[in-house]
C-alpha cells in the first residue's frame, strides 16, 4: 500500500525523530523549518536513528525520502498528515497552525507535539478547527512508542482516529485522553512520583542515587512490563483483593505525602545529589548508554508487555 506523504513543520530535536520515524515505517517525508544549520545535524545523526529503528523493529518497510524544502507551501505540498514541533509559545503556535492550514487540504490532520498547551487555545485561530490534535510524543521520540492524543474543544472524534491510526501503524503505541488537563497523562504520573522523589532528597530521607535506585530496581521492571494496575493485581488475587488488603497502607502514604517547591535551596539541593549520583559521566555517555539500553528494553517489552 503506497504510504501518504507526511509534513514535519519544525526540524528541531523533536522534528528529526518524528521524521525518522515516519521515514522507517515508508512514508515520504516533507520538511520545514525557518532555522539554519539543522539539515547538516539531521543528516549526521540520520543513519543512527535508523540503526536503532531496526534494532527495536526490524526494518518494516523501505525507508521514505525525507526532503527538506525552503518554504513552508512546498514542504507541505500533497502531504495526508502534519507533525507540528514549534516552539511552547501559545501565540506563535495559533499563528502557525493557521498558516499550515493554508497548504493542506481541509481533512488532513494536523497534530501538535506540544508538551504543556491547551488544545482548545491553540486551534482558536483555525480555519477547520476540528482536524487539530495533541500528539504529544517521549524522548527520544524515535524509539519511545507512546504518543499522548488529546482534542481540543472542536477537535472531532475522527479527527482522533485518523492520529491513533496513523501513530499506531508506524509502530506507536497512542493513548487517547477523553478531556483536557495540563500536563497529558504521562507527565502528570510522571510529575506525581518526582515531586515526592524531590522532597524526599530535599529532606534528606534519600540521596538522588538511592531515590532512583529504588525505582530502577523496584517498580520500575515490573511496571515497565505491565503497568502499575496490573502489576500490583498480581501482588494479591486480583485488583479488588490488593486494594482491601492493601489499601491501608496506601492511604496513609497518601496521607503523609511530602509537597515540593522548587525554590532555590531545594534546586541546589537536588543538583549537589544528581551530581554524585552521576559521578562523573557526560551527558553524551549517559545519552548513549539510555539509548543503548532502550533497544533492548523495548524488544522484551514487545515481546512480553501487558498492553
Amino acid at each position: 500500500m503506497e504510504k501518504q506523504p507526511v509534513g514535519i513543520v519544525g526540524f528541531g530535536v523533536i522534528g528529526q525523530r518524528w521524521a525518522a520515524a515516519f521515514s522507517h515505517a515508508g512514508h515520504p517525508v516533507r520538511v520545514y523549518d525557518p532555522g539554519d544549520g539543522r539539515t547538516q545535524a539531521f543528516r549526521a545523526a540520520q543513519p543512527g536513528l535508523m540503526a536503532d529503528l531496526d534494532a527495536v523493529s526490524g526494518r518494516i518497510a523501505e525507508p521514505g525520502p525525507i526532503d527538506i524544502f525552503a518554504t513552508l507551501a512546498d514542504a507541505l505540498a500533497g502531504v495526508g498528515f502534519v507533525q507540528e514541533n514549534g516552539p511552547e509559545d501559545l501565540s506563535l503556535k495559533r499563528r502557525l497552525l493557521a498558516e499550515i492550514e493554508a497548504h493542506i487540504d481541509d481533512e488532513v490532520v494536523i497534530a501538535s507535539s506540544s508538551s504543556a498547551l491547551i488544545v482548545s487555545d491553540m486551534q482558536a485561530d483555525c480555519r477547520v478547527p476540528g482536524r487539530i490534535v495533541l500528539g504529544h510524543p517521549f524522548n527520544p521520540v524515535h524509539l519511545m512508542p507512546l504518543v499522548e492524543i488529546v482534542g481540543g474543544r472542536d477537535t472531532t472524534e475522527t479527527s482522533l482516529l485518523r492520529a491513533r491510526t496513523i501513530y499506531e501503524a508506524i509502530g506507536k503505541k497512542p493513548v487517547v485522553l477523553n478531556r483536557e488537563i495540563t500536563g497529558h497523562l504521562a507527565l502528570r504520573l510522571m510529575g506525581a512520583m518526582w515531586r515526592e522523589a524531590i522532597a524526599l532528597v530535599r529532606d534528606g530521607v534519600a540521596s538522588v542515587e538511592d531515590v532512583d535506585r529504588a525505582f530502577m530496581y523496584g517498580p520500575g521492571p515490573k511496571w515497565t512490563l505491565q503497568g502499575s494496575f496490573i502489576s500490583n493485581q498480581l501482588n494479591a488475587d486480583g485488583m479488588e483483593d490488593f486494594l482491601r488488603k492493601y489499601g491501608p497502607t496506601y492511604q496513609a502514604i497518601w496521607d503523609t505525602l511530602l509537597d515540593a517547591k522548587l525554590d532555590d535551596e531545594t534546586i541546589r539541593t537536588v543538583t549537589g545529589s544528581t551530581a554524585q549520583a552521576v559521578r562523573g559521566r557526560t551527558q553524551a555517555e549517559l545519552k548513549d548508554d539510555r539509548e543503548a539500553g532502550l533497544v533492548g528494553i523495548l524488544k522484551t517489552i514487545a515481546e512480553r508487555g501487558a498492553l
